[in-house]
């Protein structure tokens, strides 16, 4: 059985959207003493690393959503939360999401796995931490799963666990459901970030990012057949989106593995919801409260804890 206390959300968060919508813009956590650390890529990019560092033996790596960074609230907080349990974190931007756009022409996306795992091997090779596990939203969570279930061997023994909150895992579905009406105005929002580095990435690589009829864009797909596919190798959105599924690789993860998504995630479909029927890793657990919104969980008490920091530090108690 999980320790865990059931999630009861605020009285004033009455639907799933406000639940999404009022951390966003209401939570002001604080951004906490980060040290900053820039790395290398194995093609000439680069990484913005952010640490609370003090010198314990167990690390907590910490991967934002689409288009979040390591200073988006439910990072700071899931940090704060962490640091104050024993923990080492490292929260980690994506390509082109620290503050400065990333030097070659590609984005960050769903099944960028050799920047994850180039993270995870210089936390480990720096500070040699013998317990390194992973906390990732959304985008974030995805990636986590699909890294630790696309070649497990490549995952160094230092990584025992893993949590992953609003996770999209079938991209297919998700993609479609973002694009319905009623998520209208976060596909706006996304659209809109995505384009700012789009633009920037088109005064360096005007051959890869056309920037004409970009306003034309409307969904996901719009976006991932002209950019995000070919960028990476991929036929179309839909390859992409097959490929990058952190669904498609929960039986080959071998360790634990925890999936939490609210019952009424409005990014999310049935099919984002791993449960045993779906697959056959007895390693990977879903959990499902009721409420909780996309990378919510807001909490009105717990000393400013949300109730998915509480939960984190909860399930990784036991890796010491």
């Amino acid at each position: 059985m999980l320790n865990l206390p059931p999630y009861q959300r605020p009285w004033y968060l009455c639907n799933p959207h406000l639940e999404t919508i009022w951390p966003a813009l209401f939570r002001t956590p604080g951004v906490p003493g980060y040290q900053r650390e820039q790395i290398r890529t194995a093609d000439d990019d680069f990484l913005d690393l952010d640490w609370l560092r003090s010198g314990r033996k167990r690390l907590a790596i910490v991967s934002h959503g689409l288009e979040g960074d390591s200073r988006r609230h439910y990072v700071v907080g899931m940090a704060q939360a962490l640091d104050a349990s024993g923990w080492d974190v490292l929260a980690w931007n994506f390509r082109g999401c620290g503050g400065e756009i990333n030097r070659q022409p590609r984005f960050t996306h769903n099944g960028a796995t050799e920047d994850l795992g180039a993270v995870v091997r210089h936390a480990q090779s720096k500070f040699d931490y013998p317990v390194i596990v992973l906390v990732g939203f959304s985008m974030g969570g995805n990636l986590s799963l699909v890294y630790l279930g696309r070649d497990p061997s490549r995952v160094p023994g230092a990584v025992k666990a893993a949590v992953c909150f609003s996770v999209p895992c079938d991209l297919v579905a998700a993609s479609q459901r973002l694009a319905e009406v009623s998520n209208a105005v976060y596909m706006r929002r996304f659209m809109r970030l995505m384009g700012r580095k789009v633009f920037q990435q088109a005064k360096r690589f005007p051959e890869h990012f056309p920037v004409s009829g970009y306003r034309e864009l409307k969904t996901f797909q719009d976006f991932d057949n002209r950019y995000t596919a070919p960028l990476h190798g991929f036929r179309d959105a839909r390859h992409y989106w097959e490929e990058c599924s952190g669904s498609r690789y929960l039986d080959n993860i071998r360790l634990p593995v925890w999936v939490v998504n609210a019952g009424n995630d409005p990014f999310l479909t049935p099919s984002c919801f791993p449960d045993r029927e779906r697959h056959g890793n007895r390693l990977v657990s879903l959990v499902t409260p009721q409420h909780g919104g996309h990378c919510g969980f807001a909490s009105a008490a717990s000393r400013g804890r949300y109730w998915s920091e509480i939960a984190a530090v909860r399930l990784l108690a036991e890796f010491s």
